[in-house]
């Protein structure tokens, strides 16, 4: 952890502040009266559900390293030093899950990523730990046009990385910073948290009543004394619910519901739930609205979430490796790519008969198709072999009778 070892930082006060340090105080008060920064956002539930579904989603699949081979195709590169850090351990603390987990975090919510690396004496990364994204930023040196980060330890000393120290992804912005999903849509992010808010409020303060006793005149201390007592007996709690009331003495009941205006909330908080679900791109049943979700459809929305939810993600990591991570003779060579497949595979009579088509058109072998499935080859060999039709000739052949000439 190079970062609280030897690095001099540029000072920093209330006259000269950093911009992390400005952003910091920025208004975040929305016009439903509560404030939203991304510290407190994933408080909100559809915001927590959203995030989650992505981040656990990218960090469960599979990282590993490939190297391209002269013939064509690819194979896995384990002996590779990037490796190990990418498929299994980021450092000497954080699994690669925990890790990726923690970087999409940072990128769903700040729109930034940033991990330091850490380098050996070969110039080869070994490790890569994560920047508090709300204490990081970047800026052009004048002088040199180099970009520089400046990021703040919790002892409160900011610390200057130059490029080459820094891992960092990046959402839409203007090609280096990434903007906040968080600040871009404070207001609707604001109206869900003020709609639980008020949900809350509204159950625990009890304002509206369930019912209303009516009597014309004024019942007496004794009265008023034994009808209260035997409410508490005979109907206080969920045992005693739905039990007969003998009312005495003129006493007339009469039910309260909800009022309409109050009740309201209860269909703006399922409109922010798709807004926020609008906001990451993640398919409503993904965050438990199941409204509009059947079992002829939701596969098919599982398969699009993956594809324009989950790949583009993908693809910014790829690349992000590709160009911070490898140097420029070895981008010839290695690169690194999510693995995919499990998310796309479908119910097992589909990928039964996709595999079917592949094997009879001799483009799969035995081995595999039971690789997809997570076996292990067939022994001595015998999964190996590519099959075909024998009736499938060349065309060239089949205008010539079949026969070779």
């Amino acid at each position: 952890m190079g970062i609280f070892n030897n690095l001099i930082g540029p000072t920093s006060d209330l006259k000269n502040p950093q911009t992390w340090f400005r952003r910091m105080f920025q208004g975040t008060q929305t016009s439903s009266g509560v404030s939203v920064t991304e510290d407190n956002a994933m408080n909100i539930t559809a915001v927590y559900a959203a995030q989650k579904i992505i981040f656990e989603t990218i960090a469960s699949l599979p990282l590993p390293l490939y190297k391209r081979l002269d013939g064509g195709g690819k194979e896995r590169a384990p002996n590779h030093y990037l490796y190990s850090v990418l498929h299994d351990q980021a450092n000497e603390e954080m699994t690669a899950f925990t890790f990726v987990e923690l970087m999409q975090h940072h990128l769903l919510t700040w729109g930034n990523a940033y991990a330091e690396k850490e380098i050996n004496g070969a110039g080869q990364v070994v490790g890569l730990w994560p920047l508090n994204p709300a204490r990081t930023t970047v800026e052009r040196n004048k002088e040199t046009g180099r970009l520089e980060y400046f990021t703040a330890t919790p002892d409160g000393i900011i610390h200057k990385l130059p490029r080459w120290k820094v891992f960092h992804i990046s959402t839409l912005g203007d090609g280096i910073l990434g903007k906040s999903p968080i600040r871009l849509h404070r207001e609707a992010i604001g109206l869900a948290k003020a709609t639980e808010e008020f949900g809350a409020r509204f159950f625990s303060n009890g304002a509206t009543p369930s019912g209303i006793v009516e009597y014309p005149g004024r019942l007496s201390d004794e009265a008023f004394k034994r009808f209260r007592d035997d409410m508490r007996e005979q109907h206080n709690g969920l045992s005693k619910s739905h039990k007969l009331m003998i009312l005495e003495e003129g006493l007339k009941y009469h039910q309260v519901g909800i009022p309409q205006k109050d009740a309201q909330f209860l269909e703006t908080r399922k409109f922010q739930l798709n807004e926020i679900a609008r906001i990451y791109r993640v398919p409503p049943h993904k965050i438990g609205d199941l409204e509009r979700s059947t079992n002829n459809n939701i596969e098919h929305q599982s398969i699009e979430f993956v594809v324009d939810t989950i790949r583009p993600w993908l693809v910014r990591w790829e690349q992000a490796i590709k160009m911070q991570l490898l140097t420029k003779s070895a981008r010839k060579t290695y690169f690194a790519e999510f693995l995919i497949d499990g998310l796309l595979r479908g119910d097992i009579k589909t990928r039964y008969e996709a595999y079917r088509v592949g094997r009879n058109d001799g483009w799969l072998s035995a081995d595999d198709i039971r690789e997809k499935e997570n076996m292990n080859p067939l022994p001595d060999g015998l999964g190996k072999t590519y099959l075909i039709n024998g009736n499938m000739i060349p065309i060239d052949k089949a205008a010539k009778g079949g026969e070779d000439n």
